[in-house]
């Protein structure tokens, strides 16, 4: 195996850190969340406490100004095992670099300590009923009134920590006759009139994460919660686009840590499990299908590794980064598939890990843009299609 020259030793303590806050505060409970389908909201106050949120967000805002590779390594020891019901990287890594990146001073000064400190939880609502990965199709609209204010109708689902949310960034149409041009960016708070949150979606998998559905009838969003202010009106799409890059990096991260805990727990299975008198591992299929798994998934890493180099150096573009979230969750895809299958009748059961991994991992290929819609920012990258 390659040793990993993405990490300083100020990022394994951190990893180190990080590790010991997951096993004695996510570990011992999340088999209990799954069955309940969410996390206790104590936990995001632990790791509000602890500094494990909004790490990269500036030290005036509450954040430690770390830089993106402290994300990462948090990614890795939440995906890795399984630990895929807590809603950390997308409140800290998505929605709070919205309000960084284009929120006005007091938007900045209101919400993102209160992010940091686990007090409030975020959420972003793009997806609607019938607009998934276009983007260009959201419905939701928010109609300027005589004082400034927003009227806010629509609905959103598959929407991740929106039971919990305190906060969503809501994509909206200010302009529906501009398209997407016309696109805002609202901040609608918990308790506002006519917010409301739907039932928590039942999923094949991330079955400890809460996704729900969110409903605005006529809510009243005042001026100052349009996420920029009046300069940013009509360029959420433009925003949208500018955030994809890390967004779908984040994909693959968490992608290639799950692969590779799956690879390691089969390793382990089949060295112990005994089939015809001898270990499943003695059989040179077995040894012959983690090596390839190893192989691959190891290639993977290191351009997963060199993607975050280029993020850091705030050069990754939209179609480097939808290579790696299409390479790794169809990799990670795979590997969940032949570790089953090398688990046999085991590996079928909820109870061992590999189970729910196979389970958590396929919707890797559908969120964050389904794989297909990469395979078209890849190819007009290359100067093909429209």
């Amino acid at each position: 195996m390659i040793e990993r020259s993405l990490f300083t030793p100020e990022h394994q303590a951190f990893r180190d850190s990080f590790r010991r806050f997951v096993a004695k505060e996510i570990a011992p409970h999340h088999e209990a969340w799954e069955e309940q389908g969410y996390v206790d909201r104590e936990v995001w106050r632990k790791a509000g406490a602890n500094g494990f949120l909004c790490m990269s967000m500036p030290e005036a805002y509450g954040g430690a100004d770390a830089d993106k590779r402290y994300s990462v390594v948090q990614m890795e020891e939440l995906s890795g095992p399984g630990f895929t019901g807590i809603g950390y990287t997308l409140h800290s890594e998505i929605v709070a670099p919205y309000i960084l990146h284009y929120g006005t001073a007091a938007q900045k000064a209101k919400y993102l300590p209160r992010m940091a400190s686990g007090e409030m939880v975020g959420a972003i609502a793009m997806s609607e009923p019938a607009a998934g990965s276009d983007l260009q199709g959201v419905k939701t609209t928010a109609i300027e009134q005589s004082d400034g204010s927003y009227v806010l109708n629509g609905s959103k689902t598959f929407i991740t920590n929106g039971w919990h949310a305190d906060l969503v960034v809501v994509v909206a149409k200010t302009n529906p006759a501009a398209g997407a041009k016309g696109t805002s960016l609202l901040l609608v708070e918990r308790g506002m009139k006519g917010f409301e949150k739907g039932k928590r979606l039942k999923k094949l998998g991330l079955k400890a994460q809460d996704t729900s559905e969110l409903f605005f009838d006529n809510v009243r969003v005042p001026a100052e919660n349009l996420l920029g202010g009046k300069p940013q009106e009509s360029r959420g799409f433009i925003c949208l686009m500018e955030q994809l890059p890390w967004e779908r990096l984040q994909i693959a991260i968490q992608g290639i840590a799950a692969a590779q805990s799956a690879i390691d727990w089969t390793v382990a299975y089949v060295r112990d499990r005994k089939v015809f008198g001898q270990s499943v591992a003695a059989f040179q299929n077995t040894r012959h299908t983690l090596a390839s798994l190893q192989t691959q998934v190891q290639i993977a890493q290191v351009f997963v590794d060199k993607c975050t180099e280029l993020l850091e150096a705030q050069q990754l573009d939209t179609a480097t980064a939808s290579m790696a979230k299409l390479w790794c969750t169809d990799l990670q895809c795979k590997v969940m598939d032949d570790c089953v299958q090398l688990f046999g009748g085991y590996g079928y059961m909820w109870e061992y890990p590999i189970t729910r991994a196979y389970a958590d991992a396929r919707v890797q290929r559908i969120y964050g843009g389904t794989n297909e819609i990469m395979k078209e920012v890849i190819a007009r990258n290359m100067g093909l299609g429209r």
